[in-house]
């Protein structure tokens, strides 16, 4: 029963997305993780660099601040600027690589019909699409440049502002995602693809807002459970070391725990963009079969030959 292949071309309902999305969701678990943490290693190690430097800047400064360590400010102020910078940077790879991972992953299992058990056919798909990806990826910056300009003059107007600027972000995220789906499945340039993704949309807006609000919700209230684990240990080692007064400033301890405690934050950020990909990966196939019914007159053909 859990091999068994969820058609992902089907015309759904907004409560028949959100039953699929979990079915989907919980069949491929075990092997979309398998390939999260097998294509992401070297880029969760420069996570792990980047949360050692920002936080030994910042117990640095703290320690400057209550009159223990030796940092400086310029030193610790050096430390959180080239965390920052890392961490940027390794950032928006993460985002893009496991967007991709997510997209190429629904690819695959569409075409394949079955549990992918093969991570070579998910990163080919995104090894033969990249620069396709990059110039999409470079696309998203104006694009989002534009969407705060719009935003915050949304923010300026009194309740209905902020509804409509909630409205706006779930649509951009729809358009986003699904045009993004459209590339890689269709073979489509970047602008191609936002084309034919606005036009999906459009037709279905109030659907594709809909499965990813409540959908959105759900996955956000799944992380911060899955937050608490690093929340609590900080919390307890925090508590601990005001409580018997420890320099957290010069502990190797404290220094350790908080550097795998934001890593493992920026790590889950980081899942929750492909579980979020998911979302849109299920919005694009069953709003393409709800427009073009390829798969409905396949299934038809294929009536009619065996007759």
């Amino acid at each position: 029963m859990e091999n068994k292949y969820i058609e992902l071309k089907r015309r759904r309902d907004l409560g028949d997305m959100i039953s699929t999305y979990f079915d989907f969701f919980k069949q491929n678990l075990k092997s979309f993780t398998n390939i999260f943490i097998n294509y992401n290693g070297i880029l969760i190690l420069l996570l792990l660099g980047a949360s050692y430097l920002m936080v030994t800047g910042f117990m640095g400064m703290l320690g400057t601040r209550s009159g223990f360590g030796n940092p400086s400010d310029l030193e610790s102020n050096f430390y959180i600027g080239l965390g920052a910078i890392i961490f940027f940077f390794v950032l928006v790879m993460v985002a893009a690589l496991n967007y991709s991972l997510a997209s190429a992953y629904m690819i695959t299992y569409d075409k394949d019909e079955k549990i992918v058990d093969d991570k070579t056919k998910v990163w080919d798909y995104v090894k033969n699409n990249l620069g396709r990806i990059i110039v999409f990826i470079l696309l998203l910056f104006a694009i989002y440049i534009a969407y705060t300009i719009v935003a915050f003059i949304f923010i300026i107007i009194p309740i209905i502002g902020a509804l409509a600027q909630y409205v706006l972000n779930f649509a951009l995220l729809s358009w986003l995602g699904i045009s993004f789906m459209v590339m890689l499945n269709e073979d489509k340039s970047p602008t191609d693809a936002l084309g034919e993704g606005w036009d999906l949309v459009k037709s279905n807006f109030w659907k594709c807002v809909g499965v990813n609000f409540i959908l959105g919700l759900l996955i956000g209230l799944l992380l911060i459970l899955l937050l608490v684990i690093p929340g609590t240990l900080v919390g307890f080692y925090s508590f601990h070391a005001v409580d018997t007064g420890v320099n957290m400033a010069d502990s190797p301890v404290a220094k350790i725990i908080y550097t795998f405690s934001l890593c493992l934050v920026l790590i889950v950020m980081a899942y929750s963009q492909s579980l979020s990909q998911f979302i849109n990966g299920i919005l694009y196939f069953s709003l393409h079969e709800e427009k073009y019914n390829i798969n409905t007159r396949s299934k038809i053909d294929q009536i009619g030959a065996g007759e």
